[in-house]
């Protein structure tokens, strides 16, 4: 069973600050949350939001705890003429990708912090898909909640590597601290207001998922990786048939 020895801090007072924000943030900026609504299902209809299964922080029981992550819908349902979604690119419009340049699609994983579910900062979850691939050195990482942000964001988000990703989140849970989040906060504020005012300039994504990417790099056989996917399908369905 992975366990981190957690410092007076992380066990009493994060929990406290997380709640006390997210409320603040739900309060002062309803009127956002609304009319960034509004727009999402004009430009892309219903549901406004989106959900997916990600994995959060390891219970009692030794796994992580999966949750559904929300944030605003940003691409269409646009199908072909047999009825496949159409490519991801073709189904983001404008609206949909300012929101994703601005990270005002987050918002809504404010009520994840509220639930519990997410902190303001810590490592930031990643999809289930990835979680199986994980080792237990990377899996550590899950011994702290999920954040909104992280080291990792502040330190190249996108433009980084996974390798370089999960250091970053495991040099995070190495000290969580007051000052050391205080600190990630202004680094992700000024992050995001730069991404504003730069909106049309594009990173170097990690586009592939984890496990894709250990195929790739040929880091994990191509048996053991259907293998995986088969489990991280079988985890995603016991989620969702206990909800």
């Amino acid at each position: 069973m992975l366990v981190r020895r957690c410092g007076f801090y992380e066990k009493y007072i994060k929990r406290v600050l997380d709640i006390i924000c997210s409320l603040l943030a739900i309060i002062v900026f309803f009127w956002l949350y609304i009319i960034i609504a509004v727009i999402v299902r004009i430009n892309m209809g219903t549901p406004v939001l989106f959900k997916q299964s990600r994995p959060g922080q390891i219970g009692n029981h030794g796994r992580e705890r999966i949750f559904d992550m929300y944030k605003f819908r940003t691409m269409t349902d646009e199908r072909d003429e047999q009825g496949n979604l159409l490519p991801d690119e073709q189904r983001l419009p404008k609206f949909g990708n300012w929101l994703r340049s601005t990270s005002l699609d987050e918002l809504p994983e404010v009520f994840n912090i509220l639930k519990g579910d997410m902190s303001i900062i810590g490592p930031r979850p990643q999809l289930v898909i990835d979680l199986v691939f994980m080792d237990d050195r990377v899996r550590m990482r899950h011994t702290a909640k999920p954040g909104l942000s992280g080291l990792a964001q502040v330190n190249g988000r996108n433009a980084v590597t996974w390798e370089q990703k999960f250091e970053w989140d495991l040099k995070y849970i190495e000290k969580v601290s007051f000052w050391n989040d205080l600190k990630i906060i202004g680094l992700t504020v000024k992050k995001v207001f730069l991404r504003s005012k730069t909106a049309g300039t594009s990173e170097t994504d990690v586009a592939d998922d984890y496990g894709d990417w250990l195929l790739k790099t040929k880091k994990v056989s191509k048996t053991k990786y259907a293998a995986l996917q088969a489990h991280a399908r079988n985890l995603i369905k016991e989620y969702e048939g206990r909800i």
